[in-house]
């Protein structure tokens, strides 16, 4: 896949990203479009061929270790997000429950990559666009 349908693909997934954290906190950081739009490529190069729910709790593995290296990057201090009040975190950046819960989104992410990736491919070759299927 070339540089552009990449970049489209990292945006995409960057904007969701944010648009969760809008949706669940209320707020966001530009870091997380940064960590939205890498776990977005990686969870679109997880093997089709694995099971679904496999798939999905990888993925859920891979949003948590995504989470982690940002944090340990960019909220050192923890004014982007604070989990060292929940059981089981790791130097209050990540903890089981949010892991838990990226599994519906690693695995609805990897349906909308698949298809935002047929669609960049179509529009590639000049075909139209279409919603169906």
């Amino acid at each position: 896949m070339n540089v552009k349908k990449q970049c489209a693909l990292f945006a995409l997934g960057g904007a969701g990203y944010v648009g969760l954290e809008l949706m669940w906190r209320g707020r966001s950081h530009y870091s997380m479009f940064l960590a939205g739009g890498v776990c977005f490529l990686l969870l679109g190069r997880l093997d089709r061929k694995l099971p679904f729910l496999l798939r999905a709790v990888l993925g859920a593995g891979i949003i948590t270790m995504v989470e982690l290296a940002a944090g340990l990057i960019v909220n050192r201090g923890y004014a982007v997000w604070d989990y060292r009040d929940r059981l089981g975190n790791f130097l209050g950046q990540i903890c089981p429950l949010y892991s838990l819960l990226w599994i519906p989104v690693a695995a609805g992410a990897q349906g909308i990559y698949h298809r935002a990736e047929g669609w960049l491919q179509q529009a590639g070759r000049g075909g139209e666009l279409t919603i169906d299927n």
